[in-house]
């Protein structure tokens, strides 16, 4: 049975989003920073698309050998900020933490095979976060897969996939005037269950 706080807070957070969807001044409301750290605690962070979210917890794409897939495989735990400048009076931003594990081959493949075809065939060309030693040798090994997979379906590169963060804790930050913001903060207890109060601003 879910927690009614946890369910609270998804719904809170689907709410939200469904809300920055609808803003036009809002272009990619499923922008979101996800933030990783080295075993030895080095962190670094980068903006990545939110490609799906239920009471699992929050899905993205990538390259596992890529930085933040080599750092989320060592240490698997990652901090995300989705961030509406225009909502309410001064923005809204929702912060989650939590543990990470890798989604099901199924599921990746089916969001894979919904890309357009230039980015599949960049799953395949790119060797992410690696050094390149031009543009012009990236475009030629473009050309190559192109090429390659030539009138036929592109299948997913072995080491290309999904990510979900599983939420141990949320935080609602709804912005107001003169810094004197409101902030709720969910956590999950090491038992289970979840627990909900207010921060100061």
């Amino acid at each position: 049975m879910t927690d009614p706080l946890y369910a609270e807070a998804v719904d809170t957070f689907g709410r939200l989003f469904e809300r920055a969807r609808t803003l036009p001044t809002e272009p990619e409301p499923n922008a979101m920073t996800v933030a990783t750290a080295t075993p030895d605690g080095r962190p670094s962070a980068r903006t990545v698309l939110l490609k799906s979210f239920d009471a699992r917890g929050f899905v993205f794409y990538t390259h596992f050998d890529s930085q933040k897939g080599r750092e989320l495989q060592a240490n698997p735990r990652a901090a995300l900020l989705l961030l509406w400048r225009s909502m309410d009076e001064a923005g809204v931003q929702v912060r989650v933490e939590g543990t990470v594990e890798r989604v099901e081959a199924s599921e990746a493949d089916a969001y894979f095979h919904s890309r357009p075809r230039m980015s599949q065939l960049g799953a395949w060309a790119s060797r992410q976060s690696s050094t390149l030693e031009s543009r012009q040798a990236f475009e030629a090994e473009l050309a190559r897969v192109d090429a390659q997979f030539d009138g036929r379906q592109i299948p997913r590169p072995p080491g290309w996939g999904g990510f979900r963060v599983v939420p141990e804790a949320f935080e609602f930050w709804y912005g107001a005037g003169f810094r004197l913001h409101e902030r709720w903060r969910y956590e999950r207890a090491a038992a289970g269950t979840w627990s909900k109060r207010m921060l100061q601003p």
